[in-house]
């Protein structure tokens, strides 16, 4: 999984070179896959009831102005992270291998008809590894698609998004190291005390953040990582490298055979840089039109996500499904997909937000990124939509408050 070039080229970092090189740096191999392009799933997260069952008006799409089609980009290959979303798919969705897509009935909790259908197309290397705001203007079919608030914010000016949903609560990104060679270090800033390199996908704005902030040095951070573990192994574990909590610190330590040690790690979310990472989001200029879709659409996705994080085990059979179908070299275990949902909930990466509501945006928070990520982007020469505030690029207009994780 996520030894990565990821989600394309600001937030998530490399990803690239590691869809063709996972497979040699794995102990593993991905399961061949029919060479038929369009084939029925046996599966699903969810039991649709029958079609002439009527449809609650709460959970009736088709007559809330929703597209009879529901389309979602996300932004990689199906992993765990996207199970909220998965778990919106009907009983036997249709897999289009070749387009790298799934198509099936959108249900709400329970299995209810909702009288649309959903489709959810994988990103990353299935879109040229091109932002996800990119691939919406692109392609207008795009319902919703995954953004993260450095790249609403960097693209603010030019392919505005206005986020409706935060699927993730905290990113999972982070930097990692290895706590037999570094065994005082407890946090990132314990590594700028030192000279070690970093490793990292250049271009990632959180690296300016912790450079800016004298977490990190320049002098010690390098942008070369392409998503393996190559450098660091050969380093013998004396570099630290950026990663996924929800994925290098389980594979690397129990599929990639020239580690297979325990890793350390923060996320870069305690560093201060508390970005939104996989949002949902709408092209600025359709929220208007899309409002009522979106009023009963939205919680509908909210309840998804618990359902997925309170019983993940079908939608995780789902994912993997996909995975094999796809073919692409991007390879995902049974246990990974345990690994990364056992994380999500320990540190709340899928969680509710300060308020205990599940899905919303916290306004001072969102501002203080603006603040952070805007500066970056004018030394870089980037133009950012002049006076730019919170309510530009997410909105919680649409969130049901009473929907939340339990405990």
């Amino acid at each position: 999984m996520r030894s990565n070039p990821r989600r394309g080229s600001r937030v998530t970092g490399a990803r690239v070179t590691a869809v063709a090189a996972i497979g040699a740096a794995l102990a593993f191999t991905a399961a061949a896959c029919s060479s038929s392009s369009s084939t029925p799933a046996s599966t699903s997260s969810s039991s649709t009831s029958g079609s002439a069952a009527a449809i609650p008006a709460a959970d009736n799409l088709k007559a809330a102005g929703c597209p009879s089609t529901v389309v979602i980009q996300t932004d990689w290959n199906p992993e765990a992270e996207h199970g909220g979303q998965y778990e919106l798919l009907g009983a036997n969705p249709t897999i289009n291998a070749s387009a790298k897509e799934v198509t099936g009935e959108l249900v709400a909790h329970g299995g209810i008809d909702t009288g649309v259908k959903l489709q959810i197309r994988a990103g990353g290397p299935a879109i040229g590894y091109q932002d996800v705001s990119t691939q919406m203007y692109k392609d207008t079919s795009i319902t919703l698609g995954y953004v993260g608030t450095d790249e609403q914010v960097s693209l603010s000016a030019t392919q505005p998004t206005v986020a409706v949903l935060a699927g993730l609560q905290i990113s999972p990104q982070i930097i990692q190291w290895s706590p037999q060679e570094h065994p005082t270090w407890t946090t990132i800033q314990d590594i700028g005390k030192t000279s070690t390199p970093v490793l990292y996908y250049q271009g990632a704005s959180y690296m300016d953040y912790l450079i800016g902030k004298g977490i990190l040095k320049k002098s010690q951070v390098n942008g070369s990582y392409d998503g393996t573990p190559t450098v660091f192994v050969s380093s013998g574990g004396q570099d630290a490298v950026q990663g996924f909590a929800t994925a290098e610190p389980y594979i690397w330590s129990h599929d990639v055979r020239t580690w297979d040690k325990p890793l350390k790690y923060e996320l870069i979310a305690d560093t201060g840089f508390n970005f939104y990472q996989q949002a949902l989001a709408v092209r600025k200029g359709d929220l208007a039109s899309l409002t009522p879709c979106l009023t009963k659409l939205v919680p509908i996705m909210q309840q998804a996500i618990v359902d997925y994080m309170n019983n993940p085990e079908p939608t995780i059979g789902l994912i993997l499904k996909l995975v094999t179908a796809y073919n692409n070299g991007w390879t995902y275990t049974q246990g990974t997909g345990d690994y990364a949902v056992a994380t999500m909930k320990k540190l709340g990466i899928i969680g509710n937000a300060p308020d205990g509501t599940l899905g919303d945006f916290t306004t001072s928070r969102v501002q203080q990124l603006i603040n952070i990520l805007t500066p970056i982007y004018a030394k870089q020469g980037k133009q950012t939509l002049t006076g730019l505030k919170p309510s530009d690029i997410v909105t919680n207009q649409f969130i049901d408050t009473s929907i939340s994780l339990k405990s």
